[in-house]
């Protein structure tokens, strides 16, 4: 009998990219949506296990293999024997013996959980083709750390290249537990950041993985991300997803509004209609006001239709146009409340001492979203700083790339230099967004404000790009769901017909 979990086990199932700036409220809203993801994935994972059992369902009795591996902590130092415990999940459930092939569901920068092995597009593409799934936590994430993990001078070793090397360490563990031939046909799955994973593993690593679907996969680093909300701007105004012209310039008129009140000296006005957790004190606490402000929209966008009704561009482009609420500011005020009542808040944390201070925090915690360690691989490999220092963007120019670059600064002693230099690094060594790479599928959905970052057009023709009209960040890796647009169920078809493909490819390999 395989070993079971428990319900009060993390139930996250997707990964998907933090924030790569200080505004705090965007983080919260991020939990809030996975909440909510985890309550669907509980019921589905009941429903298909209860299919297959042919009794009632009871999560803690779902056979699923939960494990550790020990990894080296520096892959690239053999003379370092220092080693942490990574987490890994295993579903047999599903598997045509021996031969069948494995689909690998690689984590990100959140806590995983057995749900990687359960639920989502890629579980019921295991069950069409016969495949083992098994997933893998990423280092540093979740509870795959040592105590002393988070100290500036462990960090060092969070990096994606340790990352790639964790991985191919886990598919050796794998095949030396299953007995698998070398050759054993490997299929890897991602979204967000381990969607660029997925994509980096076959391409360093072709022997090992025999194609790769990413999704939502920023693969081309950048600094200045001025592009994430030039993406926001046009969904805010797209009528696929229910934005307007009106939306996006009323959201103009709001936050031009906000920055008059901070020129003029007006903060403690401010600080009262926005709810503010403290007293506003000079412009680095401004420029956190505007930034969590501006995370209402951002997040809204990037999560679009993620389960929560509030959580749609129709539903805040429709407080944002509606008049008899009062001026644009007004509707700006009653969208800020609206979303700290959703998200069970009393008051909007806006003190920029407070941000640092909780970055600069090493305590190690059992789950949820790893900002510490996220910001970190922001300022040493990514950048990702999402900017609004153009005319694009329909927020506050106080969001300006220095402000983010000062965190790298005052929380990891990391210098602008050093972070355009590992930006350059990480490009050069990936291939950005023509990696010239085989066999890896990318998957993005226009509204989502990753997919600038991604490949959106096919590279070759075993390159292939598919971009869903009207879907957002990560949307084909939920399973299928009766309210799912035509354009994201024509790409789940496509997917699984990319799957079937190399399959049948990889037999005659």
């Amino acid at each position: 009998m395989l070993p079971r979990f428990r319900l009060s086990c993390g139930l996250l199932l997707v990964a998907l990219l933090a924030f790569a700036h200080a505004g705090k409220l965007f983080w919260l809203f991020r939990q809030h949506v996975e909440q909510q993801r985890e309550k669907q994935t509980v019921k589905e994972v009941q429903i298909r296990w209860q299919l297959h059992s042919q009794r009632p369902a009871m999560l803690n009795r779902i056979p699923v293999e939960a494990g550790r591996i020990p990894q080296p902590l520096d892959h690239f130092n053999r003379q370092d024997r220092r080693v942490f415990n990574q987490r890994y999940w295993i579903n047999e459930q599903l598997w045509q013996r021996p031969t069948g092939p494995v689909f690998l569901y690689i984590g990100g920068e959140s806590t995983l959980s057995p749900f990687s092995v359960l639920a989502g597009h890629h579980v019921g593409l295991a069950e069409k083709y016969k495949a083992m799934v098994v997933s893998l936590e990423h280092r540093f994430y979740g509870t795959s750390l040592n105590p002393d993990s988070l100290q500036d001078e462990n960090l060092q070793f969070l990096s994606s290249q340790q990352a790639l090397s964790d991985l191919v360490a886990f598919r050796h563990f794998i095949t030396q537990k299953y007995n698998l031939r070398a050759n054993h046909t490997w299929i890897c799955f991602g979204g967000s950041y381990p969607g660029s994973l997925a994509a980096w593993f076959r391409l360093k690593f072709p022997h090992l993985v025999f194609a790769a679907v990413a999704s939502s996969a920023p693969v081309r680093a950048e600094m200045d991300f001025t592009g994430y909300n030039k993406v926001v701007a046009a969904s805010l105004s797209n009528p696929v997803v229910g934005g307007s012209t009106e939306c996006l310039q009323r959201v103009r008129e709001a936050f031009a509004s906000v920055d008059s009140m901070v020129r003029a000296g007006w903060l403690a006005k401010l600080g009262i209609d926005f709810h503010s957790c403290s007293p506003l004190q000079g412009d680095r606490d401004c420029q956190a006001l505007v930034t969590n402000l501006a995370d209402i929209f951002m997040g809204v966008v990037q999560y679009n239709n993620a389960i929560i009704p509030w959580s749609s561009v129709r539903s805040i482009c429709s407080i944002m146009t509606n008049s008899s609420i009062g001026s644009p500011y007004r509707r700006l005020i009653v969208t800020n409340l609206l979303i700290l009542d959703q998200n069970g808040m009393p008051c909007l944390e806006n003190s920029h001492e407070e941000i640092l201070e909780e970055l600069r925090n090493t305590s190690i915690g059992t789950s949820g979203i790893g900002i510490r360690q996220w910001y970190f691989q922001t300022c040493t490999e990514f950048g990702y700083y999402q900017t609004c220092e153009d005319s694009h963007c329909p927020f506050s120019p106080r969001m300006n790339l220095a402000y983010q670059l000062d965190i790298c600064a005052q929380v990891f002693n990391i210098s602008y230099r050093n972070v355009s230099e590992a930006v350059s690094f990480t490009n050069d060594y990936y291939g950005a967004d023509h990696p010239k790479a085989s066999q890896v599928l990318f998957v993005n959905g226009d509204i989502d404000p990753w997919h600038a970052l991604s490949v959106l057009t096919n590279e070759s023709a075993s390159e292939p790009a598919i971009l869903i009209n009207g879907t957002s960040h990560c949307a084909n890796m939920g399973s299928p769901s009766a309210s799912d647009p035509w354009p994201l169920i024509q790409a789940r078809k496509q997917i699984t017909s990319w799957v079937g493909k190399w399959l049948n490819l990889a037999k005659n390999h």
